[in-house]
C-alpha cells in the first residue's frame, strides 16, 4: 500500500506542471505532423498522406527556430503518383500562459519558408520554387516532455513550372518531443546538489 501511495504522489507530482517548462530557452522540440491522410478502399484505390518532420531550437522563453522537411504523396491505382517535396526553416511562438480549459496545452503560431514544389503525374500544373506556410496551432502536453498538436496552415508554392502559384488549407495533427537543452540540465544538476 506505501509503494502505491508513493507512486501516486510522484505521478501527481509529475502531471502538476506547467507548459511553460517544455518551452523555455535552451529546450529543443523533436517530432512532426501528419496530415491530408486518406486510404481508399474501393474503386480507384487512392492513397494519400502528408508528412513533415521538425526539429526547433528554443532561442528564448516561448520562441523556437529551426528546421523542417516536407513530403506529400497522393496516389491512385493506374494514375500514377503526385509528389510535394519542400524543405527550410521554421519558426514558432507559443502563447504566454497555459490555456484555463485544458491545463496543459497552449496556442502557437507556426511559420515556414524554404525550397518546395508540387509535381503531378497526370495533367495537372508543377510548381517548384518558394515554399512557404503559416498559421495557429495548439500544443496539449500529455507529459512533461511529449505534446500532441493540431496545427491548421495555409500552404503556399510559388515559382516556376507550368503552374507559377500552387496553394492549400490542411489541418494537421502532430507529435512532439520537447527535450531539455544543455542549460536546462545544467540548471537540474546544480538543483539537485
Amino acid at each position: 500500500m506505501k509503494k502505491f501511495t508513493l507512486l501516486a504522489v510522484l505521478a501527481f507530482i509529475g502531471f502538476s506542471f506547467t507548459a511553460s517548462a517544455q518551452i523555455q530557452k535552451g529546450n529543443v522540440l523533436m517530432g512532426g505532423d501528419i496530415g491530408n491522410f486518406s486510404l481508399g478502399l474501393n474503386g480507384a484505390k487512392n492513397f494519400t498522406m502528408d508528412l513533415t518532420p521538425k526539429a526547433a531550437w528554443f532561442i528564448k522563453d516561448n520562441v523556437a527556430l529551426g528546421a523542417y522537411a516536407k513530403l506529400d504523396l497522393a496516389t491512385a491505382k493506374g494514375a500514377g503518383t503526385d509528389v510535394g517535396y519542400g524543405v527550410g526553416a521554421l519558426g514558432r511562438y507559443y502563447t504566454g500562459s497555459d490555456v484555463e480549459v485544458l491545463k496543459h496545452g497552449r496556442f502557437f503560431g507556426e511559420a515556414t519558408v524554404g525550397l518546395g514544389g508540387f509535381n503531378p503525374s497526370g495533367p495537372g500544373g508543377s510548381t517548384n520554387g518558394l515554399d512557404f506556410s503559416f498559421g495557429p496551432g495548439f500544443a496539449y502536453f500529455i507529459t512533461p516532455s511529449i505534446g500532441l498538436e493540431t496545427l491548421l496552415k495555409y500552404n503556399g508554392t510559388a515559382g516556376f513550372g507550368s503552374l507559377g502559384y500552387q496553394n492549400k488549407l490542411t489541418l494537421d495533427f502532430g507529435f512532439q518531443i520537447y527535450l531539455p537543452g544543455q542549460s536546462t540540465l545544467n540548471k537540474v544538476k546544480r538543483d539537485v546538489r
